[in-house]
C-alpha cells in the first residue's frame, strides 16, 4: 500500500494531507477513545505518528548518541514536511501533545550542543503551540544554535519577525539590551530581501527603528520595489518617521544611481531640498541627465540657481538655467497644441454653445457689462497660452468686432482691469511677446486699464523666471503710485510673477507698503497676499510677524470687511505643508480679536497640514464642523476646506473625505454647506469623478444661493482642463436655468471657462510626477482663490474678480513631450492607460491597464500613466510626464 517508512520521512512528505484531529497523550483511561481517533488516520499517518512518538521518547534517552539521532530525525521530519497554506504540517500536528514534555525535559538538560539543538526544534514547535503573547519561539531561538533560520521555512521567519517587534517594544520600555535581537534582525532581513519579501523586511526594520540596515541589503534587482514601498508607506507614517523613510529611499536610489528618482525624493524632502538636489546634480557628469533634472525642477517650480558646482562650463550653465527657468514651457505647449490641431482661437460663443440650449432666455439682456466680464474670463481661460484669441488679439482691420481696444471698452471700470489682464493669460509663459503686447496699455489714461496691464505682466511671466527680471523692473515703478487700483495691479502682479521664488528684495519692498499709513485697506491686503505667494512654504518669521502686527492694529470696522479673510490665508501660505513649524505663529494668533481669532486658528492649521494626510488634524477639523454656532461665526468654512486640503494627499484619504463631506451636507449648518462644494472641488480638482459630479450637480440647484454658486464654480474646478462633455452639458443647462440671475450666470460662465481651460490641454492639479510631488506654488494659488470663494458676493462677484487670475499659479500643461538629447521634439509611440498601484506586489506586474498606443506628444488625464512602447529609446526618468529626454538604446537592433 505505501512504501516502507524511512527515517528521513520521505513518505511522510508525500502523504496526502488529511485533516486529522490533534492527538491527545494516551493514557489507560483514554485508550478506547484514542484507538477510535487513530482509526481516522491513514496507515502512513499512523506510522508517522508512532515514529515521531518514538523520537520523542528517544530524545529523552540518557545516551547522548541516541538523543542526537532522535533530534536529527525529528528535525528532518519537520523540515521536509511541505504543507499547504491552510493546514498545519503533519509532524507539527503530531508533536503537539509532546510540546510540554519536551519543554520540561529541555530545562533539565545540561548545557551542550545538544541542548541548543533541542532549543531549535522547540522554537519551531512553538510556531503553532505557544500561548498568545508568550513569544516562546523567539525565546528558544535566542537560546538555540546560531544557525541559518531560513531553512525552517518562510512562515517560521515571519512569525519570528512578529515576535521580535513585540519583544523590542518591551525591552525598550524596560531599558534592556537589544543586541542579540538585532543580530537576528540582520538574518531575517537578509532572508526576506533574498526571497522577494521587501515589504516585510522594511516593516520589521521600522518596528525596530533601524531602517539604515536596509541600505546594505538591497541589490540592483530589488531596490526599485523596496523604494516604492518606502515612499508610498511614508505617506501613512507620522513625523519624523516619514522623512526617515524617504531619506533611506533617497540613499538607496543614489547608491544605484537612479538619480531622477532620487531627485524626486529630494524635492519631497522639504527641509533638505536644496542640498540634496545639488548632490543629485553633482553625482553625474552626464549633461543630458542634468537637463532632465532641470525639467523636473522646472515642473516643480523650485527657484534654483545653477552654480559652478553643478555645471562648470558657462554655456552648459546657461542652458540648464534656461530649462530651470521654464523658458521652454511655452514652446513645448505650442508644439503639443499644433500636434493635436487645436491652434485655432475659440470665442466665448464657441464655449457657451447657445444653439444647443432649448429656447428660452438664451439672449437675455441682463447686465451686459457683467456678461462681457464673464466673456473676458472665459476667453482668457480657453485660449490660455495660445497667444491668439478673437477678443483681445484679433487684428484691428478685420471685419470682426473690431480690435482689442473695442473689447476692452465693452467692460466697465474694474472690468477693464480684468480685460487687460486677460491678455497676459492668453500669452501665458511667452514673456517676450507678452510684455511687448501689454506695453501699449501701460500708457493708457484709464487707471483700471493700467492696473490690468500690470496684473497681466505678472500673469504672463508666471512660473517663468528670467535672469534680467523684466517683470520686477516694470512693476516696481508702479508699486508706490497714488492710485490704489494701479498699486493693487502691480503688487498682485509681483505676487503672481514671483510666486515661490522667495526673493528678498520683494520682502523689503512689500513689507514697507504694509507699514504705509496712506495705503488703503485693500492695497494692504493684496500686499500681504503677494508676500504670501512669493514666500509660500518658507516659514519666514519676519513676514509672519509683520502680518500679525497688521492684524492686531485693525479696528473693529476694518475686521468686518470681507476681504480681511485673506490675511489668515496669507499666514497659512507661509507655512504651507510645514506641519509643526506653524505652532509658534498659531499661539500668537490666539491673541487676536475674537472676530477673527478662530478663523485664523483653523486656517493656519489646515494650510500647515495641507497635503500631509494627517488623520488627527482631519478629526479635529471634523470636530469643529460638528459644533452648532451662534450667528456671525465664520470659521467653519475654512475647516471644511481644511479637511479637503489635508486629505487630498492620497487616494484613500480623499475617498474618505468625500464621504465625510456628504455627512456634513446632511447635518451641517448653512455656513458649512456653503463650503462643502468648494472642498469637493479641491479634492477632485481636474479629476471629474462621477459621484462628486453628481453631488455638485444636485447642489447647483440648491435653494441657498451661496451653496448653488459654490457648486457651480466647483463643477468648473473638477472638470478644469478636461473638456468633460457631461459637465459641459450640465453647465449649459444651468445657464438656461439661471438665465435671470446675473450672479449665478456669471459663475456658470466662469465654470465653463475652467472646464475648457487651454482647450483641454491644461490641468489645475497641484500634484505631478504620478501624484508624488505637490507643487506649493500651485496649491497656494488654488487655496487663495477658494478662500476668496467662501464669500463670493463680496469678492469674485464684487469688484475683486481679478482674484481669479491667481489660479494661473496652478495651470500646467497635462502633457508628455518626448525630446531628444538636443531638446528637439522626438515623436515615439507610447502606451497611455489607467495607472495601477503595484506597491508590494510580487514579480513585475503591469503598471498600467486598458492602455492605448499613441505617438507623442500626448495628453495625460488624471490617474493616467504612460510608458514607452518601443525599445529603441531609453527615457532618462522613470516617470513619463512633462518633458522627457530620450536616449538611443545602444542594445537595440532594428528588425
Amino acid at each position: 500500500m505505501s512504501p516502507p517508512e524511512n527515517p528521513n520521512g520521505g513518505a511522510a512528505a508525500a502523504a496526502p494531507s488529511e485533516p486529522a484531529p490533534p492527538a491527545k497523550p494516551s493514557s489507560s483511561k483514554g485508550k478506547k477513545k484514542d484507538d477510535k481517533k487513530d482509526d481516522d488516520l491513514s496507515e502512513e499517518d499512523l506510522a508517522l505518528k508512532e515514529q515521531l512518538e518514538l523520537y520523542v521518547v528517544r530524545a529523552q534517552d540518557v545516551d547522548p548518541g541516541v538523543q542526537r539521532l532522535a533530534l536529527e530525525s525529528m528535525r528532518q521530519e519537520i523540515r521536509s514536511a511541505t504543507s499547504s497554506m491552510t493546514s498545519v504540517p503533519k509532524p507539527l500536528k503530531f508533536l503537539r501533545p509532546h510540546y510540554g514534555t519536551l519543554k520540561s525535559y529541555y530545562e533539565t538538560m545540561p548545557e551542550s550542543e545538544l541542548k541548543k539543538y533541542m532549543a531549535d526544534i522547540l522554537s519551531v514547535l512553538a510556531l503553532t503551540m505557544s500561548a498568545e503573547g508568550e513569544r516562546e519561539s523567539l525565546r528558544y531561538r535566542l537560546l538555540g544554535s546560531e544557525g541559518d533560520i531560513g531553512s525552517w521555512g518562510h512562515e517560521y521567519v515571519r512569525n519570528l519577525a512578529g515576535e521580535i517587534a513585540q519583544e523590542f517594544q518591551k525591552r525598550q520600555g524596560d531599558d534592556m539590551p537589544i543586541d542579540e535581537l538585532m543580530e537576528l534582525v540582520q538574518q531575517i532581513v537578509s532572508f526576506h530581501m533574498k526571497h522577494n519579501a521587501e515589504p516585510e523586511a522594511v516593516d520589521l526594520l521600522m518596528e525596530v527603528e533601524d531602517l539604515d540596515l536596509l541600505v546594505e541589503h538591497v541589490d540592483s534587482t530589488n531596490y526599485k520595489r523596496t523604494c516604492l514601498y518606502l515612499t508610498s508607506s511614508s505617506r501613512f507614517l507620522s513625523s519624523p518617521d516619514d522623512t526617515l523613510a524617504l531619506d533611506i529611499a533617497y540613499t538607496i536610489y543614489m547608491k544605484f544611481e537612479d538619480l531622477a528618482s532620487a531627485l524626486r525624493i529630494a524635492l519631497l524632502l522639504d527641509n533638505k531640498s536644496i542640498q540634496y538636489v545639488k548632490q543629485v546634480y553633482t553625482a553625474t557628469d552626464d549633461l543630458v541627465l542634468k537637463k532632465q533634472f532641470s525639467y523636473i525642477i522646472a515642473r516643480h517650480g523650485l527657484a534654483m540657481e545653477i552654480d559652478d558646482e553643478i555645471a562648470a562650463d558657462e554655456n552648459d550653465k546657461e542652458m540648464l538655467q534656461e530649462i530651470v527657468n521654464n523658458t521652454k514651457l511655452s514652446e513645448g505647449y505650442l508644439t503639443l497644441a499644433r500636434d493635436i490641431e487645436v491652434m485655432e482661437a475659440k470665442s466665448p460663443e464657441d464655449i457657451y454653445k447657445v444653439h444647443l440650449i432649448d429656447g428660452r432666455g438664451a439672449s437675455s439682456s441682463l447686465d451686459s457689462a457683467r456678461q462681457n466680464l464673464a466673456a473676458t474670463f472665459v476667453n482668457a481661460f480657453v485660449n490660455a497660452g495660445f497667444g491668439q484669441d478673437k477678443l483681445m488679439t484679433a487684428p484691428s482691420d478685420s471685419s470682426s468686432s473690431g480690435s482689442s481696444g473695442n473689447w476692452l471698452f465693452k467692460n466697465k471700470e474694474h472690468g477693464k482691469a480684468s480685460a487687460a489682464a486677460s491678455l497676459g493669460m492668453i500669452l501665458l509663459w511667452d514673456t517676450d511677446s507678452g510684455l511687448a503686447q501689454l506695453d501699449k496699455y501701460l500708457h493708457s489714461t484709464d487707471t483700471h486699464v493700467v492696473a490690468g496691464a500690470l496684473l497681466g505682466i505678472g500673469v504672463v511671466t508666471c512660473g517663468v523666471k528670467n535672469d534680467c527680471d523684466p517683470a520686477l523692473a516694470i512693476l516696481m515703478e508702479y508699486v508706490n503710485k497714488d492710485d490704489s487700483n494701479i498699486r493693487i495691479g502691480a503688487i498682485l502682479g509681483l505676487g503672481i510673477a514671483y510666486a515661490g521664488s522667495q526673493k528678498d528684495e520683494l520682502r523689503v519692498q512689500l513689507s514697507a507698503i504694509l507699514g504705509d499709513p496712506q495705503a488703503t485697506l485693500e492695497v494692504l491686503v493684496f500686499t500681504a497676499v503677494a508676500l504670501g505667494l512669493v514666500f509660500v512654504g518658507s516659514c519666514n518669521e519676519e513676514i509672519a510677524q509683520s502680518i500679525i502686527f497688521f492684524l492686531m492694529e485693525r479696528s473693529e470696522a476694518e475686521l468686518a470687511e470681507p476681504i480681511i479673510r485673506l490675511l489668515p490665508v496669507v499666514l497659512g501660505l507661509l507655512y504651507l505643508g510645514k506641519q509643526e513649524s506653524v505652532e509658534a505663529t498659531a499661539e500668537v494668533s490666539k491673541t487676536f480679536d475674537e472676530k477673527i481669532r478662530k478663523y485664523c486658528d483653523v486656517t493656519l492649521m489646515s494650510l500647515a497640514y495641507a497635503g500631509t494626510g494627517n488623520v488627527l488634524k482631519v478629526q479635529k477639523l471634523l470636530g469643529i464642523c460638528s459644533q452648532h454656532l451662534e450667528k456671525g461665526e465664520t470659521h467653519q468654512g475654512p475647516a471644511v476646506l481644511g479637511i479637503a486640503l489635508i486629505a487630498m494627499s492620497e487616494e484613500l484619504g480623499a475617498e474618505m473625505a468625500v464621504r465625510s463631506l456628504e455627512r456634513l451636507l446632511q447635518y451641517g449648518e448653512q455656513n458649512i454647506r456653503r463650503a462643502v462644494p468648494l472642498a469637493l472641488g479641491i479634492l477632485c480638482i481636474s479629476n471629474p469623478k462621477v459621484n462628486v459630479m453628481d453631488t455638485l450637480s444636485r447642489l447647483s440647484h440648491d435653494a441657498d444661493a451661496d451653496v448653488s454658486m459654490a457648486a457651480i464654480i466647483s463643477l468648473g474646478l473638477i472638470g478644469a482642463g478636461t473638456n468633460n462633455a457631461r459637465i459641459a452639458g450640465m453647465l449649459r443647462n444651468l445657464s438656461s436655468y439661471y438665465y435671470k440671475e446675473a450672479a449665478h450666470l456669471f459663475c456658470v460662465r466662469i465654470a465653463q471657462g475652467l472646464v475648457h481651460l487651454g482647450k483641454g490641454l491644461l490641468t489645475l492639479s497641484p500634484y505631478h510626477s504620478d501624484r508624488f510631488l505637490l507643487s506649493p506654488m500651485a496649491l497656494g494659488g488654488i487655496v487663495t482663490v477658494l478662500h476668496a470663494c467662501l464669500d463670493m458676493k463680496s469678492t469674485i462677484l464684487g469688484k475683486y474678480h481679478y482674484i481669479l487670475y491667481i489660479i494661473v499659479l496652478a495651470m500646467q500643461p497635462r502633457m508628455l513631450l518626448t525630446v531628444d538629447e538636443d531638446l528637439k521634439p522626438l515623436p515615439v509611440p507610447v502606451r497611455v492607460g489607467q495607472a495601477v498601484d503595484v506597491v508590494g506586489q510580487a514579480g513585475r506586474p503591469k503598471t498600467i491597464t486598458g492602455f492605448q498606443t499613441h505617438t507623442t506628444p500626448v495628453l495625460l488625464a488624471a490617474g493616467e500613466r504612460a510608458e514607452l512602447a518601443t525599445d529603441k529609446y531609453i527615457p532618462l526618468t522613470s516617470t513619463l510626464e512633462g518633458f522627457v529626454i530620450l536616449k538611443k538604446n545602444p542594445e537595440y537592433h532594428e528588425e
